[in-house]
């Protein structure tokens, strides 16, 4: 399978349309941050992340999932968040080498994509809003970004599957990882809603993660897309 690719075209959806909002729109950043709050979130209307996330979400958040061109992007925000908690909470552990996909094994770089997909899936199912109609709609979107069938049941499987933390959590292979498939799950949550924040705080305790290393990631993913 090739899940890097579709990750890559998921985080893609609306990002053209944004570019060509953003570029053309006049008032400075105010303007361009009142777009990314309302209208960007309209261009993911129709799209596999827009029904994944619930039109009303997509348009309060989906302005901040359109900043991420591609999972590389994601990975390096996860790990620059990683490496500053190592920095301001002197970890003696020397500084990791970034681990992003083109320097990992074809094997390996599948694993670690299929882990983040996983954990934006999760979380976008955490407000259980996804149902057997907009399951189906997913299907279909997917099905325009990839016509690998065992990629298109992978991802079918996904949505069936009752939404457990513990689940995706168990597949982080290092605490940069875990920084990664939290960032991934948070672009995709409400933080208002009491259920999905209730999730993500369940997934980052299955992680292990610091509550400073939270701190940072959040951090990190505001400055992201300011």
């Amino acid at each position: 399978m090739n899940t890097r690719g579709l990750m890559d075209k998921l985080l893609q959806s609306g990002q053209q349309f944004l570019d060509k909002q953003t570029n053309g729109a006049s008032g400075g950043d105010n303007k361009i941050g009142q777009f990314l709050s309302g209208a960007g979130g309209g261009a993911l209307a129709g799209t596999a992340v827009g029904l994944l996330l619930g039109n009303k979400k997509a348009r309060k958040i989906g302005g901040s999932v359109l900043k991420y061109g591609g999972v590389a992007a994601l990975g390096a925000v996860a790990f620059k968040a990683y490496q500053s908690w190592q920095e301001n909470n002197q970890q003696s552990a020397p500084h990791s080498t970034p681990q992003t996909l083109d320097r990992l094994p074809a094997p390996e770089a599948e694993r670690h994509s299929q882990a983040i997909l996983k954990a934006m899936i999760g979380a976008a199912k955490a407000d259980g809003h996804i149902d057997d109609q907009e399951r189906l709609l997913i299907d279909q979107q997917i099905a325009q970004f990839t016509d690998d069938p065992e990629l298109q049941q992978w991802i079918d499987s996904e949505l069936k599957t009752p939404v457990n933390p513990v689940e995706i959590a168990i597949l982080a292979s290092s605490q940069e990882m875990a920084a990664e498939m939290y960032l991934a799950s948070l672009i995709m949550i409400d933080e208002d809603s009491f259920m999905e924040k209730a999730y993500l705080d369940e997934l980052a305790r299955q992680l292990k993660l610091d509550e400073s290393l939270k701190a940072e990631i959040h951090q990190a993913k505001n400055n992201a897309i300011a």
